[in-house]
């Protein structure tokens, strides 16, 4: 079997693990070729209230796509992944990598995580950067990934029920994915002591519930790994009648056992490395069900 390949455009820290320190490393151990291009690189997340590191230009980010093209490697990329992008400039930067890889492949996939903020902080982008995102990058994925807060920012509905995130849901999808993945969902039905994750397609929905493990400081990049095992597992279930459905199972029990070793560890930073046997056999797994 051939190895599949991603280009992944996001933020990278030397410390710990967000952006690309949270998705490729999951990604190679999955058996990806990761092909990782960084919008920005810190000491360490913000979350710390200091870090040391450079923004990379758009230009930057461009070049560094021509460079894989001239390789003659694009048209072995299977999709591209993208996180925070620090500008509206890098939204561009990121379009143009889209279309290049596209280009080259035109089967690629494109998976958008919209960073744009959470429910504790708000909205913690220029808002340019959420308009633009809204505008060009969700119509151009193939599968997005927001939080909560994220799907109600670009939808502009609240999400307080489960039947108001499957609105919020199929009004994303409207825009032109074929995936809305949606993380950290908490609604008013959802039951004590769990957190969900719903799928989206705009041929029916699903939602797995899992614990949540209460941890302080609750380590970040949590949705950026989650993104990457999503669209990892999407791609080996290519052409399976239950190809949504099993890759949000196998997401949601790949992502509690990462956290279920992060609460163990006692540590403020995700245990990926701690846990990466069961990042590819989790040893716990959660129902599915269809809700719409």
């Amino acid at each position: 079997m051939s190895i599949m390949s991603i280009l992944s455009i996001q933020s990278h820290v030397a410390y710990g693990h967000v952006g690309n320190s949270a998705a490729v490393f999951p990604l190679q151990r999955l058996g990806f070729e990761v092909w990782p291009v960084h919008s920005v690189q810190y000491s360490n997340h913000a979350g710390y209230g200091d870090w040391e590191g450079t923004v990379f230009t758009p230009a930057t980010i461009r070049d560094l796509v021509d460079g894989i093209e001239r390789r003659g490697a694009l048209a072995r990329c299977q999709a591209v992944l993208s996180g925070y992008m620090g500008d509206a400039g890098i939204v561009e930067a990121v379009l143009y990598a889209v279309e290049r890889v596209r280009a080259n492949n035109p089967r690629a996939l494109y998976h958008c995580d919209p960073v744009l903020g959470d429910s504790h902080k708000g909205l913690y982008v220029d808002a340019g950067i959420a308009e633009r995102m809204r505008a060009a990058a969700v119509p151009a994925a193939t599968i997005v990934t927001p939080n909560q807060f994220e799907l109600e920012h670009l939808t502009a509905r609240p999400v307080d029920t489960l039947e108001d995130a499957l609105a919020a849901a199929r009004g994303l999808l409207a825009l032109g994915p074929r995936v809305v993945l949606l993380t950290g969902l908490s609604h008013a039905a959802t039951p004590d002591g769990t957190i969900g994750l719903l799928a989206a397609t705009a041929e029916a929905c699903w939602c797995v519930e899992t614990p949540f493990l209460a941890m302080d400081p609750m380590p970040h990049g949590s949705g950026d790994a989650v993104s990457a095992l999503f669209l990892a597992h999407y791609l080996r279930n290519a052409g399976t009648a239950t190809r949504v459905p099993d890759t949000l199972a196998a997401a949601a029990a790949a992502i509690f056992a990462v956290m279920n070793t992060t609460a163990a560890a006692g540590g403020a930073e995700l245990a990926l490395i701690a846990a990466q046997d069961d990042i590819v056999d989790p040893p716990r797994r959660f129902p599915v069900r269809q809700v719409a």
